[in-house]
């Protein structure tokens, strides 16, 4: 599995480009559909794959639904989006999973925070105690935004068999709100600290994808080369006894 913050299809190579690059936040551009394109290319070797920031539809994406344009190219039967954050129709922004196994049940959630527009995109994988919850959240920047989000996901998940929490978090794994977390639910704090932000020369590791206890993680890695201001954090898993 594949979890990654896109940035809406832009590039960003240096903490000048947020300054200087303004627009390739707010306006379309053509270089947005072949950094989709390379993205499309890293995730066609992923089982599911969890986005953050992919704009379903408005100026910023020349009105292109990046969930599915990215679900085409890379030739994923499923898809879901969770729109969360619009300003106007200028730019919008979504959470989203990539799937090859048909998930029995999708649901968003509306996430707490001071500020809306934080979301948590759930998807339920068989049942009973097979069932495998798979929830793509992004967090909130602040440290109070962030509990109240860490609780209601703790909630969300606490009785799953089996369970994987993914997304950009803005925090580092092992931080204090995070403990909430691995208190409340099965999730288990990675092994291995991967250095995901920002992408040119990654400093801080706040791209996660955490499992519950009895899951097998065969291996974290990071997908270098991905035209975003995050480095794309990947997992092999083996859940049910398959890889």
């Amino acid at each position: 599995m594949l979890s990654a913050n896109i940035q809406a299809g832009a590039r960003t190579d240096r903490y000048s480009d947020y300054v200087t690059r303004p627009w390739t936040h707010v306006l379309p551009h053509r270089e947005k559909r072949g950094n989709l394109d390379a993205l499309a290319g890293m995730a066609r070797g992923f089982d599911l794959v969890g986005l953050q920031e992919a704009d379903p539809g408005s100026l910023r994406s020349g009105f292109v639904n990046q969930t599915h344009y990215l679900a085409e190219r890379a030739r994923f039967p499923f898809w879901s989006h969770q729109p969360n954050r619009r300003m106007g129709g200028i730019a919008t922004s979504a959470n989203a999973l990539l799937s090859r196994p048909e998930p029995t049940e999708v649901i968003d959630h509306p996430l707490p925070g001071r500020i809306p527009g934080r979301g948590a995109l759930l998807a339920r994988y068989g049942t009973g105690a097979d069932e495998l919850v798979v929830v793509v959240a992004h967090l909130s920047l602040g440290v109070k935004s962030r509990l109240a989000q860490l609780a209601f996901i703790a909630e969300l998940i606490e009785d799953a068999p089996q369970a994987v929490l993914m997304g950009d978090f803005n925090c580092e794994p092992l931080c204090s709100e995070m403990q909430l977390l691995y208190r409340r639910t099965r999730l288990q704090p990675p092994d291995d600290i991967l250095l995901s932000f920002p992408s040119w020369r990654p400093k801080r590791a706040i791209d996660h994808i955490l499992v519950s206890a009895g899951i097998q993680v065969s291996r974290r890695w990071l997908l270098e080369g991905a035209p975003a201001d995050h480095v794309p954090v990947a997992a092999e898993i083996e859940v049910g006894g398959q890889l």
